[in-house]
């Protein structure tokens, strides 16, 4: 891509937010706000979050996740047979023609159960995982932190169905493993913990994934022994580690990035969502569920990933492979040196952007790359010639 071309440049004045994510995603050209917790991303940002989807599609699918889209608009009647139309207080609610009452889906349980109930007869339909990755809404009272907190969020969301409780546990295991894969890859594994939490009305306690981070809202305890955490919303006057009764622990803030939950027969029985077993009875689903938030991922690599000025992304999420810079754009010779970089790079499968903007200064390209944050930089001007000078950045956290 020609940066002379790109939708949404940089913006070195752009406007200081409380959180660093949200300031330099906009001085970077990623987003744009609309309102409170209301992003456009603009088409560096929208590649960065089609990477960080590719790398948690391709590992929920390793596990035996579907992939499938369902409706963001969601009636009113789903919502009432789990009892959740008038408890949950984040559902956006809205009239539709005629005076329907209709949410839009902060969460798809009331959609997916009775989705799949139509497709699982006896146990031979099961287990099954669907997952699907999607704009969700909730109505906070307080957007903040950017990405972190919004009204509006990319969320991938899977669900799996079992004949019971050991198949749950089973399944479940599978995926505690896929998300540390997941992690690892966007370079978030020795950062990113399982945390026990809450299990609400589901169980006694529920799984979420906590990346340490100095800005984080949610403070965990974690083991020293066996470095699980615990939320401290639960830890109430434990004082010990839930896994294996360390005392030493330590505190830290943190931001939650995922989280799974055994669901067991809490939305089945809402919806009558039985199976025939091999004697022949009549048996209720067992259900897990398993969110990971896309576009918050992407504000917490800019947290960590940062030097307080301009991001570093990690290379499998940067939005291009290489960010090629041509100084001296105006000479004859170093442009067409560069566009016949630019066009080799692309034909060996790179993903380029080439700053080609003509009469800029080369103060003012590095400063617009460094905003953008592309780790590979090849620099084509008189001083090199045909060949380029090669910078790599790195940044450790």
């Amino acid at each position: 891509m020609l940066y002379s071309e790109l939708v949404g440049k940089t913006n070195k004045t752009a406007k200081q937010f409380e959180s660093i994510n949200a300031t330099l995603l906009q001085k970077g050209g990623y987003i744009r706000p609309l309102m409170s917790g209301v992003y456009s991303y603009l088409t560096l940002g929208l590649l960065v979050l089609r990477k960080i989807e590719q790398i948690v599609r391709e590992e929920m699918s390793a596990v035996g996740g579907q992939e499938i889209l369902m409706p963001v608009l969601h009636p009113k009647e789903n919502w009432e047979a789990t009892g959740r139309w008038d408890t949950m207080d984040c559902l956006f609610k809205i009239k539709g023609s005629g005076g329907a009452d209709m949410a839009l889906g902060p969460t798809h349980e009331e959609i997916v159960t009775p989705l799949v109930q139509a497709y699982v007869l006896s146990y031979h339909d099961l287990p099954r995982a669907v997952f699907q990755i999607q704009t969700k809404f909730r109505n906070e009272a307080r957007s903040k932190s950017g990405l972190l907190r919004g009204r509006e969020f990319l969320m991938k969301d899977m669900y799996s169905f079992h004949s019971d409780e050991a198949d749950l546990d089973q399944y479940y295991a599978k995926v505690e493993k896929a998300y540390e894969k997941i992690w690892n890859r966007l370079g978030l594994g020795d950062k990113t913990l399982k945390t026990y939490a809450s299990g609400g009305a589901f169980s006694k306690f529920s799984h979420e994934y906590q990346t340490l981070s100095e800005n984080g809202e949610d403070i965990i305890f974690i083991c020293k022994k066996c470095n699980v955490a615990v939320n401290k919303e639960i830890f109430g006057e434990q004082n010990a580690c839930l896994q294996c009764g360390n005392k030493d622990l330590l505190e830290k803030k943190a931001i939650e990035v995922g989280n799974i939950f055994k669901l067991k027969t809490r939305f089945s029985e809402s919806f009558q969502f039985t199976y025939v077993d091999r004697g022949q009875s009549k048996k209720s689903v067992y259900m897990g569920c398993y969110g990971i938030g896309i576009s918050r991922l992407m504000g917490v690599l800019v947290e960590l990933f940062n030097d307080g000025k301009a991001i570093y992304w990690p290379k499998e999420v940067a939005p291009f492979d290489i960010h090629l810079i041509g100084l001296n754009q105006e000479d004859d010779t170093v442009c067409g040196n560069a566009s016949a970089l630019y066009n080799k790079l692309r034909a060996e499968g790179k993903s380029v952007l080439f700053d080609d903007r003509v009469n800029i200064s080369a103060g003012e390209k590095f400063a617009d790359a460094d905003l953008i944050g592309i780790p590979t930089r090849l620099i084509i001007s008189k001083r090199t010639g045909p060949e380029p000078e090669r910078k790599e950045i790195k940044f450790s956290l």
